[in-house]
């Protein structure tokens, strides 16, 4: 089978094409100097083209990635299906106590902060507004694994960890995330490309850890030392809900804080 990964440089699309040609695909990666003559016959396209993090320092080329060069390819191309990589992010200005299906309504105002989140959601309608059903939309939670960017949370406290065995986080102790492993995300998305029935699934883990319970396994695995920053701001996402995928695929993801000893392990083994 054929597929097409746009962004196959970064963290999820590196890790991507590696798994898909294990399992025995055709896998083209084009570079951006490439996708003006890529062609047409794409095969499964997945578009893992975006940025992280670093969103409020990068704004112009953070639409010109979620939504720009889309547009482009999107209009241009031919494919048998197209997976368009988003952002469980996009459900941050829900209410904590609200569980964030795919047909939940999103509250969002325009500015900054929010720029990552309307620029996901504006690629995510132009996705779904093409009339193939195999057009379809992941919102990805975050995404944890080896050479995950360094502007992600997670990673930017093991970097911390690492070199300091110190780590100060600048937010509340019951701020929450859903982190979800980067081996359970891949088969979702080979499933949801070549088989998928719906137009958006989430891609997460339907686990919230803390930041006080990531704090404390933090300092029981390595004995570092985990401060947390005084009146720093609280940050709480709902939690999301990954029913669609479990149904359909038996999607079943692991949880952080039982995967972390082997993370952290993996980490001090790793070269880079």
């Amino acid at each position: 089978m054929k597929f097409t990964v746009f962004g196959g440089t970064g963290f999820i699309g590196h890790r991507l094409v590696s798994y898909l040609r294990q399992q025995g695909h055709d896998v083209h990666t084009p570079l951006r100097d490439e996708i003006s003559s890529v062609g047409s016959a794409l095969g499964h396209v997945i578009y893992a083209i975006g940025l992280t993090g670093n969103f409020r320092t990068r704004p112009y080329d953070t639409v010109e990635a979620h939504v720009c060069l889309l547009s482009k390819l999107l209009k241009s191309s031919q494919f048998d299906s197209w997976l368009y990589l988003s952002s469980t992010r996009v459900y941050s200005s829900l209410p904590s106590d609200t569980l964030a299906n795919e047909e939940v309504a999103i509250p969002t105002v325009p500015g900054i902060d929010s720029l990552y989140d309307l620029s996901k959601m504006l690629g995510e309608a132009l996705c779904l507004t093409h009339p193939s059903n195999t057009v379809r939309v992941v919102r990805l939670s975050n995404v944890y694994g080896l050479s995950q960017s360094k502007h992600t949370f997670l990673a930017s406290v093991l970097q911390e960890l690492r070199e300091e065995n110190r780590v100060k986080i600048n937010e509340s102790q019951d701020s929450c995330k859903d982190y979800v492993a980067i081996d359970d995300v891949l088969p979702l998305l080979q499933s949801i490309a070549m088989h998928g029935k719906r137009r958006i699934y989430n891609a997460a883990s339907g686990h919230l850890t803390t930041h006080a319970q990531l704090a404390q396994e933090l300092v029981r695995l390595t004995g570092a030392e985990v401060v947390f920053s005084r009146n720093a701001p609280r940050r709480v996402f709902p939690p999301i809900d990954i029913s669609s995928a479990v149904t359909e695929f038996q999607y079943a993801p692991s949880v952080l804080l039982e995967q972390l000893g082997g993370l952290l392990s993996d980490l001090k083994n790793d070269p880079n």
